[in-house]
């Protein structure tokens, strides 16, 4: 488990920087004007659905029941297909429906857009990009497909594809004197299909073909529906959660492109451990307790919940600590100015005070729908959904835009105690061991000691982080401090032990 974990997390961290190249390129040829806000939303649109279609509640239902098919012997394949038929059948006519509908869905998302120019263009990207819902949703499916027979290369590779496409298209464009919004808007598409032609093949390869037939409703897919249900009512929560928070920032100007980069930031921690350790456990765990095995559960969940803090606390505490550091280097140039540095510095701090909840939520996650209770985890998106819509609108006359990210933030902590409180009655495989309850104190210790560092060094820096010859060199140097810190004070308070992963990696090559 932890080398699938090593696996699916290198590959996405490599898709994230790629991510990060992007992000940086559309802040220097878009900023944060009406063009930039515009594709923030629009395609903003397919990954809200992309959330609830594809990562979201049909994955969540599908793969533990394909897990246990594949653990049985009873036709998987036979069911990934009809699966595979009935998700598409209902993406087309979905696709097709939004893309007559697209005013509406923009008014949904962004009504301040409404009174001036951005409407339009929102309407026109969204149209081009929304098409990536039908090709990212089926990839997802065969993801599932490979996940479950522990293949985890093709799946986590795929998302790379969409970033070298985005950068592709920016670099071409320029050179041709595209209109970069409606390029990037034309590469959502191209990237999609690319994406699930990269899965679809190694599905192949893995003895997995998956294509469509007939359509039918099997008992199966009744069951997979029934299951699914519930998860995508919670994972429609989840998105309106979404929805408030992009309706608050249009009513600011600029704040949608803001509040975008700060997520950009937060994201690559979140999705470099979250997504890996969601992509890799949730299999792991369907099979472990299919076969009974309780232990084996128990210390799945107690490595996975282990890992999560020592890899995003530290990251929370980075984001925290030195926000405008980072945001001002790695994103501050051409059409991005200082003047748009500082509020995405303040809405990046305050997404990673909620970074450890939104990876937790990743790891309790599991112990639900491996056990095909989708219906719990709605009720807690309910209660977060309050959370999160009370503060970001009740707070948003008096803090502005950074009351979405404060509404954020807190709804994630909400949900994360919700699902911890409520897995208590669940057994032995459910309770977290003895080590994690050892390592966790020191982790946030260690963490606290970093931070310490991390603030010393920043103002010892100064103006070496702002000065344009110098910055670059700066914040490696800030953020390798950082690292060395961190690892130092985990290694003496015995937050983790260095000598025991080596020993540990040494024993898995020999085997």
């Amino acid at each position: 488990m932890m080398r699938a974990f090593a696996t699916v997390g290198l590959w996405t961290m490599l898709s994230r920087v790629l991510g990060f190249v992007r992000d940086i390129m559309i802040a220097a040829f878009l900023g944060a004007g009406p063009a930039a806000e515009a594709f923030v939303i629009a395609f903003s649109l397919p990954n809200l659905f992309r959330r609830f279609f594809a990562e979201g509640a049909f994955n969540m239902a599908f793969i533990p029941m394909f897990s246990k098919k594949l653990e049985s012997g009873d036709e998987p394949e036979g069911f990934a297909r009809d699966a595979l038929t009935g998700l598409g059948v209902v993406l087309i006519v979905f696709t097709v429906m939004a893309m007559v509908l697209m005013p509406w869905l923009v008014l949904a998302m962004a009504s301040g857009f409404a009174s001036d120019g951005r409407f339009d263009l929102t309407v026109l990207y969204g149209r081009i990009a929304f098409p990536y819902i039908l090709f990212i949703s089926l990839a997802a499916l065969a993801s599932g497909v490979l996940n479950a027979n522990r293949h985890f290369v093709a799946a986590a590779a795929a998302p790379v594809l969409l970033n070298i496409l985005f950068i592709a298209a920016l670099v071409l464009g320029n050179w041709q004197g595209w209109d970069p919004g409606l390029t990037l808007s034309w590469a959502v598409p191209l990237a999609g299909i690319a994406q699930l032609a990269l899965v679809w093949i190694a599905a192949r390869r893995a003895g997995f073909t998956l294509t469509p037939r007939m359509p039918r409703l099997t008992p199966e897919l009744k069951r997979l529906a029934i299951i699914a249900a519930p998860a995508a009512l919670a994972g429609g929560v989840v998105q309106v959660n979404l929805l408030v928070g992009r309706q608050v920032a249009s009513y600011f100007e600029g704040a949608a492109a803001w509040l975008y980069y700060a997520d950009r930031l937060y994201q690559l921690p979140l999705g470099v451990v979250g997504i890996a350790i969601g992509v890799v456990l949730l299999p792991d765990l369907s099979r472990r307790l299919q076969a009974r095995d309780t232990l084996g559960g128990q210390q799945a969940v107690s490595r996975a919940a282990e890992i999560s803090l020592a890899l995003t606390v530290p990251a929370a505490v980075a984001l925290i600590v030195i926000p405008l550091p980072l945001v001002s280097v790695l994103f501050a140039r051409g059409a991005f100015t200082m003047a748009d540095a500082v509020p995405t510095a303040f809405a990046t701090a305050i997404y990673g005070a909620g970074l450890p909840a939104f990876v937790l939520q990743k790891v309790l996650q599991p112990l639900y729908f491996a056990r095909e209770d989708t219906r719990s985890p709605f009720r807690y998106a309910l209660v977060a959904l309050v959370i999160n819509a009370a503060v970001a609108i009740g707070l948003a006359p008096y803090v502005g835009y950074v009351s979405a990210a404060i509404g954020a933030t807190l709804a994630g902590w909400g949900m994360t105690w919700l699902l911890w409180r409520g897995a208590r009655g669940m057994g032995q495989a459910a309770q977290l061991d003895a080590r994690f309850r050892t390592r966790a104190p020191r982790i946030l210790l260690a963490s606290a000691v970093m931070g310490i560092v991390l603030l010393g060094a920043a103002w010892m820096l100064g103006d070496a982080l702002t000065t344009p010859f110098w910055r670059y060199a700066a914040l490696t140097a800030l953020i390798g401090l950082g690292m060395i810190s961190y690892v130092a004070a985990g290694q003496l308070t015995g937050a983790f032990s260095l000598s025991e992963l080596k020993s540990q990696l040494r024993r898995r090559n020999a085997a």
